[in-house]
């Protein structure tokens, strides 16, 4: 890890994925402008758009190609800009991959203040990112900056795919089992490493796993015959779940004792650490999901904000210890059932 010259999260109000617009809110502009006309989506060609809140759009450009695009930046979530250009890359391309695609091309996005950061370390941020991107098989051909007090770094990233072979979050069965592909718990592990409650060595599975792409695991899914996936990022496990369960039309049972945590999660929760993307997520799952016998840290983990998280797959029995010897560190953390009073539930 580089040394930072400056602590990069004083530049950021939220960090990572958390500083996503809440769900609630979100969804609140996108039904306005869906009652206006504004969100017309009756093109056959536009093969995944606004209205299942996937991942990334789809549009075919022929019968054996499409697009995929999709943007995604946010402020610091480390200090080291050399490792926040590369964990907000990684999260960007996430999105294509989500959706079963190959990034090609991505545009650097980044906002900068410019009078108290020096330009290396803008420089920096955008070489982490692009070699993030050339990992991913993909090129960055430009980008747009502008002046800003708070920083900001990502990408808008163009991918193919198979009209035939995609993954979305509206294609879960009934009696499918969930897998997830990376832990959970980045918003609580950064947040305390922000607020000095853990040390850097404590947050380093955390951080390592957020440098990591999700291409392997796409890839693996595609081989599988799998169609079902979404990204875990700024709307914690639960609420991206909740998603999946709205588009598909059924209920996720998730195994709480199953899903995989990061090693300082819980050290993090009993030093009383929280953030408020996992406050704005609570309030958006109110009433869609069936706690059952959860405790206060299941609750918080659960809707914990991740950044650059693993995918949730939908997987039929018959493929999963197929799907899961082909992904390290995949793990089976419940499964698609009848739809029900709530869309998600908590066993």
């Amino acid at each position: 890890m580089t040394g930072a010259p400056t602590r990069l999260t004083r530049f950021a109000s939220c960090a990572g994925c958390a500083a996503k617009l809440g769900a609630t809110e979100l969804s609140a502009v996108l039904e306005s402008l869906a009652r206006s006309d504004t969100l017309r989506t009756d093109d056959p060609r536009l093969l995944v758009g606004r209205d299942t809140l996937d991942d990334a759009a789809v549009f075919a450009l022929s019968e054996d190609l499409a697009l995929v695009q999709t943007v995604d930046f946010f402020p610091p979530i480390v200090d080291d800009p050399y490792l926040f250009g590369q964990i907000a890359a990684a999260n960007a391309l996430s999105d294509v991959y989500a959706m079963g695609g190959q990034p090609l091309t991505a545009l650097n996005i980044a906002a900068f203040p410019a009078d108290e950061l020096g330009p290396e370390v803008l420089a920096e941020v955008l070489r982490g990112g692009e070699d993030k991107v050339r990992e991913a098989g993909a090129l960055v051909v430009g980008g747009h900056t502008i002046i800003d007090r708070e920083m900001k770094y990502g990408l808008s990233v163009t991918g193919r795919a198979h009209p035939a072979h995609l993954l979305t979050n509206a294609t879960a069965q009934v009696g499918d089992r969930l897998v997830l592909t990376k832990p959970i718990g980045t918003g609580l592990v950064t947040t305390a490493l922000r607020d000095e409650v853990i040390a850097a060595d404590d947050a380093a599975d955390a951080i390592a796993a957020m440098r990591a792409l999700n291409g392997a695991a796409s890839r693996a899914a595609l081989a599988s015959g799998l169609t079902c996936a979404t990204d875990i990022t700024g709307f914690g496990l639960l609420g991206h779940a909740l998603h999946v369960a709205r588009a598909s039309a059924v209920t996720l049972r998730i195994h709480g004792a199953d899903v995989p945590l990061f090693a300082a999660v819980k050290r993090a929760l009993d030093a009383g650490v929280h953030t408020a993307g996992a406050s704005r997520n609570a309030r958006f799952l109110e009433g869609s999901v069936d706690w059952g016998n959860a405790t206060d840290d299941q609750r918080a983990w659960l809707t914990d904000p991740q950044t650059s998280g693993g995918l949730l797959l939908a997987v039929p029995p018959s493929r999963l210890e197929r799907f899961l010897a082909r992904v390290d560190g995949a793990v089976s953390i419940g499964d698609v059932i009848q739809p029900g009073d709530a869309p998600v539930v908590v066993a």
